[in-house]
C-alpha cells in the first residue's frame, strides 16, 4: 500500500509515457512525464475493464482517494445494472457509472477536499 510520503515523491521516468504507483483494491496514483498526479481506480465489469477517476493528488488526499474508492465499490455491489431490465438489455451503463462515479466523489467532497 501506498503511503503519503511515496505519492509525494512520485515521478513518471522520461522514456515512459505514464507510471503507476498501485495502492489496494485496484486504486493507483497516475504520474505523467510533466509531473501531474491524478488517482483512478480500476475495475472490471461486465467482462470489460474500465476506471474511475477520482481527482488530482495533492487536491485529493490518499485517504480520501481511498474512501471514495470503497464508496464507489458500495455502489457497485449494491447496484448492479444488470439488476434493472431496462439497463440489462440495452447494456447502457453510461447512467449508472455516472451514477457510482457522482456517489464516490460526494465522498471525497465530504472530506474536506476540493475538486477542482
Amino acid at each position: 500500500m501506498l503511503t503519503d510520503a511515496q505519492c509525494r515523491h512520485a515521478v513518471c521516468p522520461s522514456d515512459k509515457n505514464r507510471a503507476r504507483f498501485t495502492d489496494a483494491g485496484g486504486l493507483y496514483l497516475e504520474v505523467s512525464p510533466a509531473g501531474s498526479k491524478r488517482w483512478f481506480w480500476k475495475t472490471y465489469f461486465d467482462g470489460k475493464e474500465g476506471r474511475m477517476a477520482f481527482g488530482s493528488y495533492p487536491d485529493v488526499s490518499l485517504t480520501a482517494a481511498r474512501k471514495a474508492r470503497d464508496a464507489a465499490k458500495l455502489q457497485v455491489q449494491w447496484h448492479r445494472p444488470s439488476a434493472s431490465p431496462q439497463i440489462g438489455k440495452t447494456k447502457d451503463y453510461t447512467h449508472w457509472w455516472r451514477h457510482i462515479q457522482g456517489c464516490s466523489l460526494g465522498v471525497v467532497r465530504q472530506t474536506g477536499t476540493s475538486m477542482e
